[in-house]
């Protein structure tokens, strides 16, 4: 089984003014349980726009996950943002 979540494509209108040496990235999230042991594992893709297939995939179990979605939370408050539900 694999699923779509999400998936974002950076244009250029997304980075900040002066940020001229930046990369444009895109992200995906799946879910997919297509290994040996069947878990279900949450699939990040990273790639640079252009680059279809030769970013890096991480297959993230539940507990990394989790530190993520903490790690981005915290991200988020830092900059004075609301981290939402």
């Amino acid at each position: 089984m694999r699923r779509s979540i999400d998936d974002y494509p950076f244009s250029v209108d997304d980075l900040p003014v002066g940020a001229d040496d930046a990369t444009l990235v895109s992200w995906a999230v799946a879910i997919s349980d297509d290994y040996d042991d069947t878990e279900p594992r949450v699939v990040l893709t990273v790639e640079e726009v252009g680059h279809a297939g030769e970013g890096l995939v991480a297959h993230l179990g539940p507990e990394h996950v989790r530190r993520l979605r903490v790690a981005l939370r915290d991200a988020l408050r830092e900059i004075g943002e609301d981290p939402g539900a």
